[in-house]
């Protein structure tokens, strides 16, 4: 079952980049008292994902936390040390890069992309949540292959 807004966000272990190396983030400390917009990708350093998707975030950061959001995570079924090295290609010091590496989250979300057929595995739908204390209050899911209703320019205009 897909998660839908009211829904509290699944209570699981990811992964993000520290200064000693990968560590381990739950998602409760992530979510918990605070407002984050999170936005998922298939896959990092794919043509959307990099031409458009999270440059729309990184270009609209600032505008994003004007409004009132503690921090911007940019969700991927990749590990952590890809995850860091795409943020860095792509100037995203302001977008916390996390790794759902075994598509955990993607999974307990109801939000998994089978791209087995194209050697990718299961990976993430592409979409973009609005998540207060832990409790999503806005869902935006685009449909394969498209990019508009999880755009950076689609969440200012909902916050």
């Amino acid at each position: 079952m897909t998660i839908k807004v009211g829904d509290k966000v699944p209570s699981v272990n990811l992964a993000h980049m520290t200064e000693s190396g990968p560590g381990e983030l739950a998602s409760d400390a992530l979510f918990g008292g605070r407002k984050v917009v999170m936005f998922a990708v298939p896959g990092a350093f794919t043509p959307t994902c990099s031409a458009a998707h999270l440059p729309g975030f990184v270009a609209n950061a600032d505008r994003i936390k004007a409004k009132g959001v503690d921090d911007i995570v940019c969700i991927s079924v990749n590990d952590a040390f890809v995850m860091d090295a795409w943020g860095k290609a792509q100037n995203a010091d302001a977008i916390h890069m996390v790794a759902d590496g075994s598509g955990e989250f993607a999974r307990a979300a109801g939000l998994e992309l089978d791209l087995v057929s194209r050697g990718l595995g299961m990976r993430s739908q592409r979409y973009a949540m609005v998540v207060e204390d832990g409790v999503v209050t806005h869902l935006h899911v685009d449909e394969a292959g498209k990019l508009d209703k999880s755009s950076a320019e689609s969440v200012l205009d909902l916050l």
